[in-house]
């Protein structure tokens, strides 16, 4: 069952001052206004405050809530904005809207990288954007080498309602699932076969998309997840990318070894990226 957006619903839009992040504000602004839903900004006033003046961005984003009269709240903390935000104590209503923090590499290097930190810490929605894309004409719902959608798939399809965008749904199969198909007809894209689960799944997704009167199409790509989805967003202009989180079980071993395919199309991509955990589709 497709769970609409509820009253309690509410934007949260994190920024620790730093010039990046505006295109952040730019994007949720549009969101609250597309999806109808009160915002509140969160300053992280952080020990290096001058490289990144909060109150700069503060007083440019409170100008654009009233121009486009916002239900708004404005908050301010000091810390570090990932030990902040995992301190936060968050529900399922909450949206985070987050960006570049403005991290150096020797930090990256050092510390590791902040969007992974924050995919680990905060279990709601996360909307991590570098690129305000807007209106949203076209989003992609990947399905393939993602055990964990549900949410992502929830709030992707209730945004292709509200703003009347195309949605493709996109099931990428992994090698270790297509050992078996002979490599001609790889190369010569031949129609590729899915496993049940796969087609009874991307199915009811079409079906969730036609029940709301969102016109939507299926792709399915094989080989490498993460390749595959880059590929799949060069070819086409996506406004959205939704998907699911592997932090969604916490007592899966599999994101212990396997790589991290939501963080790494985030960090590869300008595209503003949805990830939502979801209990997993095989114990459902």
């Amino acid at each position: 069952m497709i769970r609409s957006l509820c009253m309690t619903d509410k934007i949260l839009l994190v920024t620790n001052g730093c010039t990046e992040s505006w295109a952040t504000v730019e994007y949720a602004v549009g969101m609250a206004k597309t999806m109808k839903l009160p915002l509140t900004l969160l300053g992280v006033v952080e020990e290096m405050d001058e490289e990144h003046p909060v109150e700069e961005i503060f007083s440019r984003a409170v100008t654009l809530f009233r121009e486009k009269k916002l239900d708004y709240d404005l908050q301010l903390v000091n810390g570090d904005t990932e030990e902040v935000l995992s301190e936060i104590g968050w529900d399922e209503d909450t949206y985070l809207f987050v960006g570049s923090l403005g991290r150096s590499h020797f930090r990256h290097w050092l510390m590791g990288r902040s969007f992974r930190k924050i995919l680990e810490n905060v279990p709601s929605p996360i909307f991590y954007t570098r690129e305000a894309r807007l209106p949203i004409k076209k989003l992609l719902i990947c399905f393939g080498g993602l055990d964990y959608m549900g949410r992502a798939e929830e709030i992707g399809l209730e945004i292709g309602k509200r703003t009347g965008a195309e949605v493709q749904f996109l099931h990428v199969i992994p090698p270790v699932e297509s050992e078996y198909l002979p490599a001609q007809e790889i190369n010569q894209k031949q129609e590729i076969p899915l496993t049940e689960k796969s087609a009874l799944t991307l199915k009811n997704a079409k079906k969730h998309a036609k029940e709301q009167g969102i016109k939507s199409n299926i792709i399915v790509r094989q080989g490498n997840v993460v390749q595959q989805i880059l590929e799949e967003l060069d070819v086409q202009r996506y406004d959205l990318i939704c998907m699911g989180s592997s932090f969604s079980n916490p007592d899966s071993l599999r994101r212990l070894y396997a790589p991290n395919v939501t963080a790494e199309i985030a960090e590869a991509v300008n595209c503003p990226v949805l990830t939502a955990r979801a209990i997993p589709v095989h114990s459902a």
